[in-house]
């Protein structure tokens, strides 16, 4: 049960973020400003869901983790805090900042600072979360 509720959040986590980063790139190259503003605004929301899957998926993680030594193990509770910060310190404000500049209809320099941040930001979790749901499979044998 704790591994299926650890992979469905993980899951849920990592295709979140996929969806904040492909809409974003996606709004950047081919709509326009108001679309932009629409999907920061949907990803605030979005972190309604995110956030929760994330705990969800770190703590159930640390749980089934707990008295494991393996390698793989070890690796994903090194990537989580890593993931973790990056979402907490980079991620979520990055994400509130943009929104509110787009709100106000305010695509300067900044703006496109803290978007090549930001986009960057998710491309590492995306990458670390990746990582962590391919020695996930690996451990519960459904990946050789």
């Amino acid at each position: 049960m704790k591994t299926k509720l650890h992979a469905t959040a993980g899951g849920i986590g990592f295709l979140m973020i996929l969806v904040f980063w492909t809409s974003t790139i996606t709004s950047e190259l081919f709509a326009s400003h108001e679309t932009v503003a629409e999907i920061k605004a949907l990803v605030l929301r979005g972190m309604y869901i995110l956030i929760p899957a994330m705990v969800i998926a770190g703590g159930s993680g640390m749980s089934l983790g707990r008295r494991r030594k393996d390698p793989m193990t070890k690796a994903k509770k090194r990537r989580m805090p890593m993931i973790a910060l990056n979402g907490l310190l980079v991620l979520l404000p990055a994400a509130w900042f943009l929104a509110g500049k787009a709100a106000a209809g305010e695509f300067d320099t900044l703006f496109y600072i803290v978007q090549s941040v930001e986009l960057i930001a998710g491309a590492a979790n995306l990458t670390m979360m990746g990582l962590n749901i391919r020695d996930g499979l690996k451990m519960t044998g459904k990946l050789r």
